[in-house]
């Protein structure tokens, strides 16, 4: 009778920990250690929505649609494809916001990335993944104006299951390395700072989560994740905590990951008027996130 229910349980483990092993995202932030199989490949599509900068009306949409393949069964790339729409009236910002803008949806950026897994989630008591990424975009996401930007990303990609697969940790920490270029704008109201010499910023990135199997299929979890970016001419520019839960399903060959992450805490640089307590130039009260995959 106990061999009988040893069985089962171990199948039981397999069958839930093989349900996350495609790569999906469990959660809307925070990344997963798991790797694509060799040969495996996956559809991607991202679409993050972002409202609320404290004054005026500011509505933000990025979309990125992503391929990724299995090189090993060790070794993933992708290559990503970016696209928003900024939609902003009743509010300026000296140096980040010019002037109001509504523009449709639009090509922004492109992206690749890679990640090789050093210690599989499933198969080793726990999952340490490196991950690197390589962006060019060309429209910042925060004003939708004309922006050059080179950016390179480190992170190292942990992940742990736990009460046989039904509960499942996350945790990322990162650097991020930004080179960034403004294009000139005409008619800015006068006295108003739009710097078009070349900037470096650096990004610390923090961040956890756990996900938990309630139903088959189907998963609750909540994450957490800390930024602070450090610019040429200002120092520490801001820094923000965003906290949320999500919503992720998981079938054999589609999963859909739906996420809300409001800022609870931020600070650095403010404009004149914007409520305390958060980081509200270049980021925004609330963002909602669905993500959705189709492995073939």
């Amino acid at each position: 009778m106990i061999k009988k229910q040893v069985v089962t349980l171990a199948a039981l483990t397999c069958i839930t920990i093989s349900s996350v092993s495609q790569a999906e995202s469990l959660l809307g932030y925070v990344k997963g250690a798991e790797t694509l199989p060799e040969g495996a490949t996956e559809f991607v599509q991202t679409i993050t929505y972002r409202r609320d900068k404290g004054k005026g009306n500011y509505d933000a949409w990025n979309t990125k649609t992503e391929l990724e393949y299995g090189v090993t069964n060790r070794f993933t790339v992708a290559g990503y494809f970016k696209m928003q729409a900024i939609d902003t009236e009743g509010l300026i910002i000296d140096g980040y916001l010019p002037k109001p803008i509504d523009d449709g949806i639009r090509p922004s950026g492109v992206e690749a990335s890679m990640k090789y897994n050093f210690l599989s989630p499933a198969k080793d008591d726990f999952g340490l993944t490196g991950y690197t990424s390589f962006s060019y975009d060309w429209i910042d996401m925060h004003s939708g104006q004309d922006k050059d930007k080179y950016s390179a990303e480190f992170a190292m990609l942990g992940q742990k299951y736990f009460m046989e697969g039904q509960l499942i940790w996350m945790g990322n920490t990162g650097l991020e390395a930004t080179y960034a270029d403004r294009g000139e704008i005409a008619n800015l109201p006068p006295g108003f700072d739009w710097p078009t010499e070349p900037e470096m910023e650096i990004e610390f990135q923090l961040g956890t989560g756990l996900s938990y199997r309630f139903l088959p299929n189907w998963f609750i979890g909540g994450e957490v994740m800390y930024e602070t970016e450090f610019e040429t001419e200002v120092g520490q520019e801001r820094w923000t905590w965003f906290a949320g839960p999500s919503l992720h399903y998981g079938g054999r060959r589609f999963w859909a990951t739906l996420t809300w992450f409001p800022q609870i805490a931020g600070g650095g640089e403010t404009y004149p008027g914007q409520p305390s307590g958060l980081h509200l130039i270049e980021k925004t009260k609330d963002e909602i996130r669905l993500k959705f995959g189709i492995d073939f």
